[in-house]
């Protein structure tokens, strides 16, 4: 994807001259010019979406041809698949709506049953709703390293020793993924999925796209803003990222400090069940059963069904139960069992929990090799494991359950350099920011930063409240309302706002 240098240079200094006005002078394998006009002008073939809840909201799908390489249109292709849920009132219809679900490496498709559930109708009227697997991802020629476990995200370990286990077996991840991805993995990054919004901006016949994204798809909202300024009609990022932290480092090691004042949150609610779970009768007497259950399970890895859970693992159960209040209940029965287990209690575990410690442990039934495909291809990290382990040792006394997971390293660490730059977001394109302040995915402090990078952009926080994913996943009145006048009227709040759970 190397373009001529002269060409690069006067690209570079285009784009600092317009950085501040608000424009993005596109690469020339970001339009729709030579090479590229089949693909924007490919008639769409829809059908039945195969899927129960999108079949049930009568969407069709159809799959979207793009290039792998946008460098070279004319070589091998892949396709995306979308989903489309018609505007309810063809008389009002105002456009499209694309979507991303986040991840990286979400599937999408039916994402947007969710999120038009929370529109009013004169909004639902107004849109067609798309839904969308990214590049290498769910139906979009997906990528599988056939990996041995389904989760590339592990805890470095209590001491040297398991951080040693946990450098090996990320080497060992990537290692599979340029031997069986080899060179198609270069081409799986933000910045193309941005180059296919819009080419099925061009095959939907629009002139422009409005867009809904949570989480990484917040990312890559802001992605093709900047990519394609002009193309960009009403954006909403709901619980966002911060462009300049974005990637396996940055943005995990934000999390941690979230996740240590989420855990808080539920030893104190823990606590108040005492009668219940019986893991202590105050937070810190809660806090102490997790980190006995880390240290015991290093020691002696604890039998969870059908499972065997390590100091590498116990760290990223309590880290996936974290994003939502109304978790709690799942997370308290979970160490409750794990603590049972590890007292040689048989423990028989609800199918939810089996499901998910399959898909981690097993890769059952695929890997998410495509979210490291996605990461590791847009951001470059620290090859050297020592730099790791440094930042681990100094993150343990603040961040005991969390500190050596959201700063150990991830297969990211042994990939072959991206094939661009990271896209730096600075644009005056209208957005409307949603967040809450207890986010433990994508922090309130990423959000002030994108709200700061985005100059055009208005902020909606929802206060003292710690979920991820807010519209269409926690019905809260203030924040419905803003963004259904925002996608109705095109109409941004006069200054930011502030709402309380309801």
């Amino acid at each position: 994807m190397l373009r001529n240098k002269v060409a690069m240079a006067v690209q570079a200094g285009l784009a600092v001259l317009l950085a501040g006005t608000g424009l993005a002078c596109a690469n020339p394998a970001d339009t729709d010019g030579p090479g590229l006009e089949r693909f924007y002008s490919q008639a769409l073939q829809w059908k039945s979406c195969d899927n129960p809840r999108l079949d049930e909201a009568h969407a069709q799908c159809a799959d979207v041809t793009v290039p792998l390489n946008y460098s070279a249109p004319q070589g091998e292709t892949i396709t995306v698949a979308i989903s489309r849920m018609a505007a309810t009132d063809p008389a009002r219809r105002h456009g499209v709506v694309l979507s991303n679900s986040g991840g990286p490496g979400g599937e999408g498709l039916d994402f947007m049953v969710d999120v038009g559930a929370a529109m009013t109708p004169d909004v639902r009227a107004s849109y067609d709703l798309i839904g969308i697997d990214p590049r290498g991802v769910g139906r979009s020629s997906p990528v599988d390293c056939h990996w041995p476990h389904g989760y590339g995200l592990q805890a470095a370990g209590i001491d040297a020793a398991s951080f040693a286990e946990s450098v090996a077996a990320q080497r060992d991840l990537a290692n599979r993924c340029a031997t069986t991805e080899g060179e198609r993995l270069r081409h799986f990054t933000t910045r193309n999925t941005a180059r296919d919004m819009d080419v099925i901006r061009g095959a939907l016949g629009e002139q422009r796209i409005s867009y809904f994204g949570t989480s990484y798809g917040t990312y890559l909202g802001a992605v093709f803003t900047q990519m394609f300024p002009e193309r960009s009609d009403r954006i909403v990022l709901d619980s966002t990222a911060d462009p300049d932290r974005y990637g396996p480092v940055g943005m995990m090691q934000d999390m941690g400090p979230a996740n240590e004042a989420a855990l808080d949150m539920w030893a104190d609610w823990t606590a108040a069940h005492e009668d219940e779970y019986h893991l202590g009768a105050t937070r810190q007497q809660v806090r102490d059963k997790v980190l006995e259950l880390i240290r015991r399970s290093a020691a002696d890895p604890i039998r969870f069904g059908d499972f065997t859970i390590d100091d590498h693992i116990v760290p990223v159960l309590l880290f996936i139960e974290l994003d939502a209040p109304k978790k709690y209940p799942t997370l308290a029965a979970t160490v409750r069992q794990l603590a049972d287990a590890a007292d040689g209690r048989t423990v028989e575990l609800a199918p939810e929990l089996h499901s998910a410690l399959d898909f981690m442990l097993n890769a059952q039934p695929r890997d998410n090799s495509a979210q490291f495909a996605i990461m590791c291809g847009d951001v470059a990290v620290p090859t050297d494991p020592a730099w790791y382990w440094g930042n681990i040792e100094a993150a343990r006394a603040s961040q005991p359950v969390f500190g050596d997971f959201v700063n150990n390293l991830t297969p990211c660490a042994f990939w072959a350099p991206p094939a661009e730059s990271p896209t730096q977001v600075r644009n005056s394109v209208p957005t409307l920011i949603v967040q809450s302040t207890g986010d433990t995915r994508t922090t309130h402090s990423g959000a002030v930063a994108m709200h700061r990078d985005l100059t055009a952009s208005r902020m909606v926080t929802l206060q003292d409240v710690p979920i991820h994913w807010i519209f269409g996943n926690y019905p809260n009145n203030c924040t419905y309302d803003v963004v259904n006048t925002y996608l109705r009227d095109g109409t941004l709040p006069t200054a930011d706002v502030t709402c309380h759970a309801d």
